[in-house]
């Protein structure tokens, strides 16, 4: 799918008032007897919203109940237009998300506002199959994008190699991945952590799974997940990484004919002359990066500009801006970078940003830290499918830890950061259509 295939409906927005005080008794009462009527429902996303992320939520239940909605982009803070019904008045109380009753000349109103602003409505039609690239057992530490999608309330699947090299992905619309190291490496935590339990069920876990599949060793194993999960994206698939997978993946690819991982067991560095050999024509977002040879480095290449897993390069945390689209002419990168917040702070993973200069021509830069020499959150797109990755591990755990607790979102329920994820989940439903030329 090409982001110019996406309806440039009509719409624009108009202020609305405050919240409805109706949704707090709504709440206490469990039930929607006597809520207000009205011809439709705004959830609005600026400063007014009383669960940001809960929100999304309630939008993609209503597709799933078989109705559809509209994303106001642009309008405070990319709003949602969700019908003036008893099912979404609910939904939205229980889960404490304001909305805004509103009548058919007040839509007139918004929409003449979405005409003439950088603004846009953006018609939702079909919620996406959703998938979670994850092995069986729980991780040591724990997933954004996992945490985020129980709280908002959205379904979700798990799948791990044997589904993805037996062709599983096939029945989804949309792939997360994580802090997977693609290259075969563990992320190099023999260095920091050799003896934990975790690790050692890690690799065991890893090991018996790449024979199961008729693999020589894990390495070969990743790849061809790695080229099943191209296939996928070249195929009409929406990808989502961050962390470890946006920078490993294309490793991986890129690395069909050559051995990227280094021995532990020996200390054996990779072929000096590997970084040559990658061929960077099979990658989705990066090109002519330099391997980190060594297996005493814990790192694996210059994609990373902050090199969090080498502490004496490590680079101090800033905040990153996302930039700004137009809503008519490039609406997926719009839809993407929706927000209540322009500036969002930092946070660390093992892969934190990208490099500039290892970003292929063809990459949308969709936020940065301004006068940096690497970027945080990029975007494009493969065959009929896109990918978008987004550096760092946990949002509102800048430092987050191996073994530390999980983050409570109820904490943080108007996480900027937190909606970036969101809004890649939410997109794919989005109405299309064949754009003239």
């Amino acid at each position: 799918m090409k982001r110019r295939e996406f309806v440039l409906g009509a719409g624009r927005v108009a202020a609305l008032g405050a919240a409805a005080p109706w949704l707090a008794g709504l709440v206490r009462s469990g039930t929607t007897r006597g809520f207000p009527e009205a011809a439709w429902y705004l959830a609005p996303m600026d400063d007014s919203q009383g669960d940001h992320l809960k929100a999304y939520g309630v939008a993609y239940r209503l597709l799933e109940r078989g109705g559809r909605a509209e994303w106001f982009l642009n309008y405070r803070g990319g709003s949602f237009l969700l019908p003036g019904d008893e099912g979404t008045a609910r939904d939205a109380a229980l889960a404490g998300v304001t909305l805004e009753p509103m009548s058919d000349g007040q839509l007139v109103d918004v929409r003449a506002t979405l005409q003439q602003e950088n603004m846009d409505a953006i018609p939702l039609e079909k919620p996406p199959k959703v998938a979670v690239y994850a092995p069986p057992n729980a991780s040591p530490w724990d997933d954004a994008v996992t945490m985020v999608l129980n709280y908002a309330g959205i379904k979700f699947d798990k799948v791990w190699d044997a589904e993805v090299v037996g062709g599983g992905l096939s029945r989804f619309d949309w792939l997360h991945l994580h802090h997977e190291d693609f290259t075969g490496q563990y992320s190099k935590f023999y260095l920091n952590y050799a003896g934990a339990p975790w690790l050692a069920d890690m690799v065991q876990q890893n090991q018996r799974m790449a024979t199961r599949l008729g693999f020589p060793n894990v390495p070969e194993d990743k790849k061809a997940v790695a080229r099943q999960i191209r296939a996928f994206v070249e195929r009409g698939g929406f990808l989502f990484a961050m962390c470890t997978a946006t920078e490993t993946l294309d490793l991986a690819l890129a690395a069909e004919k050559v051995d990227i991982a280094a021995s532990y067991a020996d200390g054996t560095p990779m072929d000096p002359d590997a970084s040559r050999k990658m061929d960077w024509t099979q990658t989705l977002a990066f090109q002519n990066a330099q391997l980190e040879l060594s297996p005493s480095v814990p790192a694996f290449s210059d994609i990373d500009g902050h090199q969090v897993n080498s502490p004496e390069r490590r680079q101090p945390l800033g905040a990153f801006k996302l930039f700004n689209f137009s809503a008519k002419i490039d609406p997926v990168a719009t839809m993407l970078v929706q927000c209540h917040r322009d500036v969002i702070p930092d946070f660390y993973g093992l892969t934190t940003s990208f490099t500039r200069h290892t970003l292929k021509p063809s990459v949308t830069v969709l936020a940065d830290e301004p006068g940096a020499p690497w970027t945080k959150y990029i975007h494009g797109e493969l065959g009929q499918g896109t990918w978008t990755f987004y550096g760092g591990h946990d949002p509102e755990d800048p430092q987050h830890q191996i073994g530390d607790p999980p983050t409570d979102l109820s904490l943080y329920p108007h996480s900027p950061g937190y909606r970036l994820i969101l809004n890649n989940v939410l997109f794919p439903a989005a109405k299309k259509r064949e754009l003239k030329t």
